[in-house]
């Protein structure tokens, strides 16, 4: 489906680290063979982002080859002190990204923010300046590169091939200023799904249309106001 605020663009880099977030505080890490919506989503906020809207990523295609690298790591333990450990990287991925912003509908004391055509021009230039903040995938040591694109553009390693993953994998994370139901609402929830590639592309489903959960515990929503949010007011002086 095409949206009129829907932005494309491509993301690379030399390694990439794609888990489960349960994963991360430790141990041996093994890369998913695909980004994640909620990695993808991440990436998109950085690329810019304000609180009056929330990214949906629509369509994600794999260009390269689907290949692993792994490494010896020496992680800093809680405890003090240094632990072995082996981290299986992606390595050189390049993918292309289609996207699309929608209201926060859980701010409504940011209505008047809400100027889309504002937003979606300062999201295209920030494409072409390669993001507002720094580009990881995945994780901090794995950095990434975003240039604007067609969607379609180019041969994909994939594109005539059609693949299901098979396992059980992380779709997201719904934060509390981002829930769609009333159960979830100053909650946590980790959505799960399977993942499908079709032709090369991989299309997700909406974060309300995911069927599996995890309870991520409570949580409660971060407050904006004008002490801490300026709005349309920061880009007043050209950006």
């Amino acid at each position: 489906m095409e949206y009129k605020n829907q932005i494309e663009y491509k993301v690379y880099g030399r390694y990439a680290l794609f888990t489960d977030p349960l994963t991360k505080t430790g141990g041996e890490k093994f890369t998913y063979q695909i980004p994640t919506y909620q990695a993808l989503k991440g990436i998109t906020e950085s690329i810019y982002w304000k609180p009056t809207f929330i990214w949906v990523i629509d369509s994600v295609r794999i260009m390269n080859t689907i290949q692993t690298e792994s490494k010896g790591m020496r992680p800093i333990k809680y405890s003090g002190g240094n632990d072995l450990a082996s981290y299986t990287y992606l390595k050189d991925v390049e993918y292309h990204v289609k996207a699309h912003f929608e209201w926060n509908e859980n701010r409504p004391e940011l209505q008047a923010d809400r100027n889309e055509d504002k937003h979606y021009q300062i999201a295209k230039r920030m494409i072409e300046r390669g993001g507002r903040r720094d580009i990881f995938l995945g994780t901090r040591e794995c950095q990434g590169y975003v240039e604007p694109c067609r969607f379609k553009d180019d041969m994909g390693a994939y594109d005539n091939t059609d693949l299901s993953f098979g396992v059980i994998m992380l779709h997201g994370i719904t934060y509390p200023d981002e829930v769609y139901k009333k159960e979830e609402k100053d909650h946590m929830t980790i959505r799960l799904w399977n993942a499908q590639m079709r032709q090369g592309v991989i299309n997700f489903p909406r974060p309300e249309e995911c069927t599996m959960f995890r309870d991520g515990g409570k949580l409660e929503m971060k407050k904006f106001g004008d002490n801490n949010f300026s709005g349309l007011k920061e880009f007043e002086g050209g950006e």
